[in-house]
């Protein structure tokens, strides 16, 4: 048996269980490089945003661990990772080469950078789909096109879908080889931020293996019991917290789903099985906006419905800036703002509201709150955040009916009737009544002043009126002709 050495390159799967591509290289038993690449000069949406930079950092740091722990060492290098790859195949003889495949457009391009410079040497590359539970190019519509509406995609994906069980973590690994490989120190990466502003997130969050497999227990014991009934109440804590962990690939969607098959085929209340259904369902929802991204890859800056490209939005500093800060003058829009300041996570009910008064009460560009999402959010997952401001923009697969403005009043009382979550994140509200916490302005002055709340000083004015906004919006979307048109994308070949 030769002893040309394996290179697993690990991307957006930062875990030893069910990990293919390390399972395979394990089980070759060659003398192994695991290699993380960081490109410093990355932009766009090939950078990641200051919230998830955070998160890798000590998401790389406890992978390195665990694969100290199995036997071998996590190599960090910088720069391109087709030439970073080339040249480590060049001085090391390494002959085969495993990782999972990326969905996202710049992943893909540099995937087949590498199969091209590969074709000069005597490697060998084995990809595998370890991020999502099946090929997301695998599932077509009866004429072998691309869904574009979720239904018809959850019935057959349904109708296709078999899993094989996760695959263990390695308890011991091959090491590395004996040629003395330079590694970047994890500081060098300089992913923390200079000025320390991630207390929040140290307080919210557990990067790593072990915090996701940790998530997803309490997650299947309690929260999935009223999952189906509760997941929309942002006063409630009954969602499963999982996606940073998800997009960091530090669990596998594979592994959660045989997780709640599991819990679902063990005695249990008819409530805990639709919780159990519809926490899968949503696992489909994130493969869905995988399958959308691979076959629409230019919908990360374009609207997915062409006749978008002619929306009038209005640009407007202020109301951006308003919105970003959590200064709306509408208390559950400011509570999620500032959660996702403070914890670089919001509800996903809540972030359907923020999207849809940025989008439409202000008549702000989708492209700015997706922006702004990719910076904050520790779970800015290219495809999923791409796919939920074009869903609620109405311009993008599956869309949001254009009449459908979400009133931020009303959400407030139907899914924080008590006003827990507002209380909790915008405390300048905390002395008022559940009667009046969703709309201050219209509580009499006695009340408010009982409640030590001076609108325009202590909390600010609605930034814009409801009903003029909602008119103002239903204009604009006429005016698009979003009605007689439904013109989607032409679909590119997918690797």
């Amino acid at each position: 048996m030769t002893s040309s050495p394996s290179i697993v390159f690990f991307q957006d799967d930062l875990r030893m269980r069910d990990n293919p591509a390390l399972a395979a290289a394990a089980d070759r038993g060659n003398p192994l490089i695991c290699l993380y690449i960081w490109n410093p000069d990355a932009s766009g949406y090939a950078r990641p945003g200051a919230a998830s930079r955070w998160w890798l950092h000590h998401s790389l740091h406890t992978l390195a661990d665990n694969l100290a722990k199995a036997g071998n060492t996590l190599i960090l290098k910088t720069g391109h990772a087709p030439e970073v790859i080339a040249g480590l195949v060049r001085q090391l003889g390494a002959s085969h080469l495993y990782w999972n495949r990326a969905c996202e457009p710049t992943a893909l391009e540099e995937e087949q950078k590498i199969l091209k410079l590969l074709e000069s040497t005597n490697a060998q590359a084995t990809i595998f789909h370890g991020n999502t539970l099946v090929d997301p190019s695998s599932v077509q519509t009866l004429a072998q096109q691309p869904y574009s509406v979720f239904t018809p995609f959850w019935k057959r994906f349904q109708s296709n879908l078999t899993l094989k069980p996760p695959v263990r973590a390695p308890r011991h690994l091959p090491p590395a080889p004996s040629v003395k490989l330079p590694s970047n120190s994890l500081a060098s990466l300089e992913l923390l931020p200079r000025f320390d502003w991630a207390q929040g997130l140290r307080e919210a969050w557990s990067p790593g293996e072990d915090g996701a497999q940790s998530l997803l227990r309490k997650f299947l014991q309690a929260p999935v019991q009223s999952y189906e009934t509760d997941r929309d109440r942002p006063d409630y804590s009954r969602t499963s917290h999982l996606s940073p962990h998800l997009h960091f690939g530090e669990i596998s969607p594979r592994d959660i789903w045989h997780a709640a098959d599991r819990a679902a085929r063990r005695p249990t209340t008819t409530r805990a099985k639709a919780g159990l259904t519809a926490f899968r369902r949503q696992l489909v929802w994130r493969e869905f906006s995988r399958h959308l991204l691979i076959h629409f890859p230019r919908m990360a800056q374009q609207p997915l419905r062409m006749e978008f490209q002619q929306f009038p939005w209005r640009p407007h500093p202020e109301f951006l800036r308003a919105w970003q800060r959590g200064q709306t003058g509408y208390p559950l829009i400011d509570a999620g703002m500032r959660e996702l300041w403070h914890t670089g996570w919001m509800h996903n009910r809540v972030r359907m509201v923020v999207a849809s008064f940025l989008t439409k009460h202000l008549l702000l560009p989708w492209e700015e709150g997706a922006q702004w999402f990719w910076d904050t959010l520790v779970d800015a997952d290219l495809a999923n955040n791409t796919f939920g401001w074009q869903w609620v923009a109405g311009c993008g697969a599956d869309a949001a009916p254009f009449f459908r403005i979400f009133n931020p009043i009303m959400q407030g009382k139907k899914f924080d009737p008590d006003g827990v979550y507002v209380c909790r994140w915008v405390p300048e509200l905390s002395k008022l009544s559940p009667a009046w916490i969703h709309a201050p302005w219209e509580a009499p002055p006695s009340v408010l002043q009982e409640a030590d709340v001076d609108l325009g000083t202590t909390y600010p004015l609605p930034i814009v009126n409801h009903a003029e906004a909602r008119t103002r919006a239903l204009e604009a979307y006429q005016q698009c002709k979003i009605l007689r048109s439904r013109t989607i994308q032409e679909p590119v070949t997918t690797p």
